[in-house]
């Protein structure tokens, strides 16, 4: 393939927090290649200095080829309207491009958007449109961060399809582990400020990595063990030093042999005791380091003030954009207590019903009732719209002590240091910042949950922790997200996006996709769109449960073979 770049050494530093220390690795020509890490490892970071956005501090960045035209898709939240504006305008080969590409994500007739349509994106679509731009640029080298955030089934599936396709180099950041596993052949992982590099796709990696965590810590044991022994032979030969002293200084002891015996015996036990302690130095400077164990993250959420039963109602409600109507005619209402999860595809309205529950917009007709009662704390899709001058700190802006130590508690449980704390905003990285509005969603005691993606920009540990915590939670939930494995868990009744219309139901998630997923339903057999839907839905809601899986155990064969099965139907069934 030919050596594409080089990093030598790298280092970046924010202030006087190191981010990169020393990383090195290559890129070949034609490499598909993930980059993982924990939030705020660097990986962000990384790849805006190989884009030129950064500087380095450090190191050495070599390109082995000139001028290497990169389209790089930044996370949703990073894109402002008039960059929305700008993709749909442009040369006319690339425009005709980007519709095209559009078109096939599912997003038509974007040349008849206007202002508020392009103000009023969801997450999808966003990602949509900043792919599909990129996709017409016909970039030699495509990066990609966190691409299937906020991402329908459809959407993963092109991508995942395209990058197969895609004759350029790739560099992908990404907590997905099923999306990395079909499109990735590299795995570079920045730890600790350093990168290490595992030959394979994401399970590869995550089976050699424990694999090289358990050698590393056999050896680290068996290093510590011969540590000790060490020490027992010092304390020994100090014992014998010792005496051998007191031997040499006895005042019936006359002969000189016998005295010179002595001392010459503890000579010999002091400079063997010199030796063994230069040992151990030499071992704590050069010797195995314990291996790292991964982040804990704890969340806490307490349940603040009691709502009435009524938290919300939605009567006769109608809400478009030019247009195109998201919906209309809807009714529904939201009990005390319920985890209610928000479901449809990409732009159907999920957002835009949050956003009017807050009173950032109004609906078009109908009436929308919220409790007074009900204390709200609201998790968007958008971390950037944080305060980045102020500190993580003074972010709460909390001057009581004792909810200052309360709040210093929860930072460091969720995986904040002391110096981190006192850190600008603006230096963390998209999943820190998220953990900052999350944390700050607890310090608030609310009554009521609303969570727009609240999964997106968190490493796996992080998202685990908080799925935990929310099963526990014991106000009212209301939650957007694509991931199947969270509504599943978490969510006992549903509103339902479909047809123009909100539509409760009082299943739970699971229930209601176990329904779904028969042909017929209460004994009426469905249409063919309705069976396609329930195929799509089922086709999206494995991809995720597989994310959140390895390869080789039982859960994900099973659920590898039901995807296959339902691959195969679709197409029988399209077809």
């Amino acid at each position: 393939m030919g050596l594409l770049l080089k990093c030598l050494n790298i280092k970046k530093e924010f202030g006087d927090r190191v981010i990169l220390k020393d990383v090195s690795f290559h890129i070949e020509k034609g490499e598909r290649v993930a980059i993982v890490g924990n939030n705020g490892a660097g990986k962000t970071t990384m790849v805006n200095i190989i884009t030129g956005a950064l500087d380095y501090d450090g190191g050495s960045l070599l390109w082995h080829e000139d001028n290497v035209k990169i389209g790089y898709l930044h996370q949703s939240s990073y894109y402002s309207q008039d960059e929305f504006e700008n993709m749909i305008q442009g040369g006319k080969d690339e425009i005709k491009e980007f519709f095209h590409t559009s078109k096939e994500l599912g997003i038509d007739k974007i040349d008849e958007w206007n202002e508020v349509r392009l103000e009023n994106l969801s997450g999808g679509e966003k990602t949509k449109l900043a792919i599909a731009r990129i996709w017409a640029e016909k970039p030699a080298l495509l990066i990609l961060d966190e691409p299937t955030n906020h991402m329908d089934y459809e959407g993963i599936q092109w991508l995942v399809g395209e990058l197969e396709k895609y004759n350029g180099t790739i560099i992908l950041i990404s907590h997905d582990r099923y999306f990395m596993d079909k499109t990735v052949e590299r795995i570079i992982e920045i730890e600790d400020g350093r990168a290490q590099c595992y030959k394979g796709n994401y399970s590869f990696y995550r089976d050699e990595k424990r694999r090289r965590y358990e050698s590393q810590l056999h050896q680290y044991e068996t290093q510590e063990n011969y540590k000790d022994k060490i020490q027992r032979d010092i304390k020994q030969l100090k014992q014998w030093s010792e005496k051998a002293h007191r031997e040499s200084k006895k005042k019936g002891l006359v002969e000189n042999k016998k005295k010179e015996y002595f001392r010459a015996k503890a000579k010999k036990k002091d400079n063997q005791v010199k030796s063994k302690l230069k040992r151990l130095e030499k071992i704590d400077l050069e010797g195995i380091k314990k291996p790292k164990d991964e982040q804990k993250i704890t969340f806490n959420f307490v349940r603040g003030e009691k709502s009435s039963n009524r938290i919300f109602e939605a009567k006769e409600i109608r809400k478009g954009f030019g247009d195109k109507v998201l919906f209309e005619n809807s009714s529904f209402y939201i009990r005390k207590g319920e985890k209610i999860g928000l479901f449809g595809k990409n732009g159907c309205g999920k957002t835009t019903l949050i956003k009017a529950i807050l009173k950032e917009l109004y609906v078009d007709k109908g009436d929308l009732y919220l409790s007074p009662s009900a204390k709200v704390a609201y998790l968007s899709q958008d971390v950037m719209n944080l305060d980045g001058d102020k500190t993580v700190l003074q972010t709460f802006g909390i001057e009581n002590y004792e909810r200052r130590g309360m709040l210093q508690t929860l930072l460091t449980n969720m995986g904040f240091s002391k110096s981190m704390i006192h850190k600008k905003v603006s230096t963390l990285s998209l999943g820190e910042r998220t953990r900052v509005k999350v944390a700050y969603m607890i310090m608030m005691e609310n009554n009521v949950l609303i969570l727009d993606e609240p999964t997106n920009h968190l490493d796996l540990h992080s998202r685990e922790m908080l799925e935990k915590t929310l099963e526990e939670y014991e106000g009212t939930i209301i939650l957007v997200s694509h991931d199947r494995y969270l509504l599943e868990r978490l969510c006992d009744k549903i509103l339902i996006f479909e047809d123009k219309a909100i539509k409760r139901c009082e299943y739970s998630f699971k229930e209601y996709m176990d329904m779904k997923e028969g042909n017929v339903e209460n004994g009426e057999e469905k249409s063919k769109e309705e069976q396609l839907m329930i195929l799509e839905n089922r086709i999206a809601a494995v991809l995720s449960e597989l994310s959140l899986l390895s390869p080789g155990v039982e859960a994900y064969e099973k659920l590898d073979e039901e995807f296959k099965t339902l691959i195969k139907r679709k197409r029988e069934f399209s077809g």
